[in-house]
């Protein structure tokens, strides 16, 4: 790292389980954040001002003004323009020296396929179970780490699915892709505005640890909130041993 990097990211350099070979994982890493709104943008700011040194956006979608009460990457001056473009301008923003690959395009299972090869963490920003399936099924099939997470009213959940530990749990294992549940969105049920950025930021957060190898992550536990009581419950997800998604990984 030159200088400039150094002073930038010296706050984390100081802690002792991160230290400079931590951020320097974090500068030679990939993030694939599926999703540029609610979750996705403070999750891939906490990316961008951390260093990690690439994050590929896939989002179809366009900034529009409802957007804005909670979509923190987007501003007023964008609105009408593509979120993954938007969400590029303000990491640059933030953090000129991350390499920001922007693409307006849904995040079907061949787009997928191709990116989570090259990636070391997917970050899943979605809002709907049927993608949320698709990137799990994905990451099972290419061995790589998913911070998942969720938010809708005033509750929320997030979790870790990491399927290079044999013991450790997938996505389908927790939300079998037989029971989906009723699709809602928030533009009819209407979304807290601070709660997506708590949790985008703590998906930051455990996709950093992922990268670093520091701490414990959420693999194996799924973490409900609360926002109105402030409230979190955790619960214990095991491996599902007949689980469609992961049952036959070696």
């Amino acid at each position: 790292m030159q200088d400039a990097e150094l002073l930038r990211y010296s706050r984390h350099i100081l802690l002792d389980d991160i230290g400079i070979e931590g951020q320097q994982r974090w500068c030679d890493a990939h993030a694939l954040v599926v999703g540029a709104g609610g979750l996705g943008c403070p999750a891939a700011m906490y990316l961008a001002s951390s260093g990690v040194g690439q994050i590929t956006l896939v989002d179809d979608d366009h900034v529009d003004l409802t957007n804005l009460q909670r979509q923190i990457g987007h501003s007023s001056e964008r609105v009408g323009h593509s979120k993954v473009s938007s969400l590029q301008h303000a990491l640059r923003a933030l953090n000129p020296q991350v390499q920001v690959h922007p693409l307006q395009q849904r995040a079907d299972a061949a787009l997928l396929q191709e990116l989570v090869a090259r990636v070391d963490v997917v970050l899943d920003c979605s809002d709907n179970f049927a993608t949320r399936q698709t990137i799990n099924r994905v990451c099972v099939a290419l061995g790589k780490p998913l911070v998942a997470a969720a938010a809708l009213r005033f509750d929320a959940q997030i979790s870790v699915f990491d399927t290079r530990d044999a013991a450790a749990p997938c996505y389908a294992c927790a939300f079998p892709p037989t029971h989906p549940p009723e699709e809602t969105a928030c533009s009819t049920m209407g979304v807290f505005a601070p709660l997506v950025g708590l949790i985008g930021a703590m998906q930051a957060g455990e996709a950093l640890k992922l990268l670093s190898a520091c701490g414990r992550s959420l693999t194996g536990r799924l973490l409900l909130f609360d926002a109105r009581a402030c409230e979190w419950t955790e619960m214990r997800v095991a491996r599902d041993p007949h689980c469609p998604v992961c049952a036959q990984r070696a």
